[in-house]
């Protein structure tokens, strides 16, 4: 458990889309922001017959937090029990997220460890260290 909330835990992609895919109640919440779904993509979970839920933690350009982040995801997610994989760019929004989730009574929420992209390699760019994208998970992109 984290310092700052509860949570249940960090999970790495591949542990994710595993629970994906063998638990029916399992869904994936992607908080990172419209430009970013739009310009890098989002996973793709068409093949096992769901869909992501698409919920900014932060608004994008301010990047101030959502204050009725919860309420939206609940509007999208309906009665579903969960358990609840959060994913953002690298780990560190969707971590936030799940404690929000959380406290709120939706879980188990599980942070996705790495996030979308991964961390930065030695040249400053994403994609090549972790990440859903580098587990070779699916995504797809506009």
């Amino acid at each position: 458990m984290s310092k700052g909330g509860q949570y249940a835990g960090d999970v790495s992609p591949e542990t994710a889309w595993q629970a994906l895919v063998g638990t029916p109640g399992a869904r994936l919440i992607d908080v990172r922001t419209q430009p970013e779904w739009s310009f890098v993509g989002i996973p793709d979970l068409s093949s096992i017959g769901k869909k992501v839920v698409l919920s900014a933690w932060q608004n994008y350009p301010g990047m101030a937090v959502e204050p009725d982040f919860v309420g939206k995801v609940r509007a999208q997610i309906g009665d579903a029990a969960g358990p609840f994989y959060v994913i953002c760019r690298s780990g560190a929004r969707s971590r936030a997220a799940a404690i929000a989730l959380t406290e709120a009574g939706l879980g188990p929420s599980f942070n996705v460890a790495g996030g979308f992209e991964g961390d930065k390699d030695a040249n400053g760019h994403r994609g090549a260290r972790g990440g859903w994208k580098f587990a070779g998970l699916p995504w797809v992109q506009d």
